[in-house]
């Protein structure tokens, strides 16, 4: 098959031919459909974060399964599915009170004396996240997939394996965000505009967006944004707690930086809680002033949104055929493998949501 290959970092990716191996007997074999390029695939690219190399990137993908292994059950051969990150295994204390998405069990993993899932020869090929959704076919556990129905379009469906799930799942399990909250937003690329429409489905009175750029922010309000606030044009915590008369009841941060979440925890009022999404560089030490939590003010941490994703996908799913969700407006270009470097670097620039190849 072939696959979008990153052999050192950073570095770009590099279309290969990879083989990919017969599927254990708990590993299901998937003909890739679309994978979506996410902002955290670029830590990865740029070397920000440690990776295996070589290594099939990306972590965003839906497909169609082809084969499975003898002793699965949960899916078969045409079934639809969407991959996650949150690999579980479904027996550990954290997947059994009800924390699947912290679930970090090995036994999901092919152990290291079996043969590898992807490789080149004998050259072992390692998958991002047990996933490595840049390539035609995906080779992953069956705790890796949930089975979506047949009618939902593919390529808008991946987005629901990160961007989704990440965004809402920070509004509707992380934070558990009430009817009547006051909500800001800060970043609102893939991950923030779900966390705009997941406060708005959630009964947010007021959805603050904050992001630099104009085009951006007219996208969170067609997601249910109802305050615009133009993080270049002057303090935006000052701006938030103005509108607000004090700040908001949650604050969201979607982009990853020291700035940022020092932001939302300032954005957020007395007892009011602040919620970490993106992705910090390692390393990255955040600073806040101790008094704040004197007033009660919470700081979170999010994982994925916190998801139980053979339970939340199809919520997420039957709103979007509720048109509650939006998933369509989610995609800013199709793209092949071959069009992944020119799309990591549009990416960088922090104008576009997703960009999704298409297989």
């Amino acid at each position: 098959m072939k696959a979008a290959v990153l052999r050192e970092a950073p570095g770009e990716l590099a279309v290969e031919d990879v083989t990919v191996a017969a599927p254990e007997p708990r590993e299901v074999l998937v003909a890739n459909a679309a994978a979506g390029l996410c902002h955290s695939d670029l830590h990865f690219i740029d070397g920000i974060y440690p990776w295996p190399l070589p290594a099939v990137l990306g972590h965003e993908s839906a497909g169609v399964v082809t084969a499975v292994g003898k002793d699965v059950t949960y899916v078969a051969p045409g079934d639809h599915v969407i991959t996650c990150v949150s690999v579980f295994c479904g027996e550990c204390e954290r997947c059994l009170t009800g924390h699947p998405s912290l679930c970090s069990d090995p036994s999901v993993r092919r152990p290291p004396e079996a043969p590898p899932r992807l490789a080149q020869g004998e050259e072992p090929i390692s998958q991002f996240s047990e996933l490595g959704s840049f390539a035609e076919e995906l080779l992953v556990h069956e705790r890796a997939v949930v089975k979506i129905p047949a009618d939902i379009p593919l390529d808008r469906a991946a987005l629901v394996g990160c961007a989704v799930i990440t965004g809402v799942g920070a509004v509707f399990n992380t934070a558990e965000v009430p009817a009547g909250s006051t909500v800001a937003v800060v970043g609102c690329g893939g991950i923030g505009l779900n966390c705009v429409q997941g406060a708005k489905i959630a009964g947010a009175l007021r959805v603050i967006a904050v992001d630099t750029v104009a085009s951006k922010l007219e996208l969170a309000a067609s997601f249910g944004a109802t305050d615009l606030v133009d993080a270049g044009a002057g303090d935006p915590v000052a701006q938030v707690r103005e509108l607000t008369g004090g700040g908001v009841d949650y604050s969201f941060e979607a982009i990853g930086t020291k700035a940022t979440v020092e932001a939302v925890y300032a954005m957020a009022r007395p007892g009011g809680t602040a919620v970490v999404i993106g992705m910090l560089p390692l390393g990255t030490k955040v600073e806040i002033d101790g008094v704040d939590f004197l007033a009660e003010r919470r700081l979170l941490g999010c994982l994925m949104g916190s998801n139980r994703f053979r339970v939340d996908m199809p919520r997420i799913l039957e709103l979007y055929r509720q048109g509650r969700l939006k998933l369509d407006e989610l995609v800013s270009a199709r793209i092949t493998l071959d069009g992944l470097n020119a799309a990591a670097t549009e990416l960088r620039t922090g104008t576009v949501a997703r960009s999704v190849v298409v297989f």
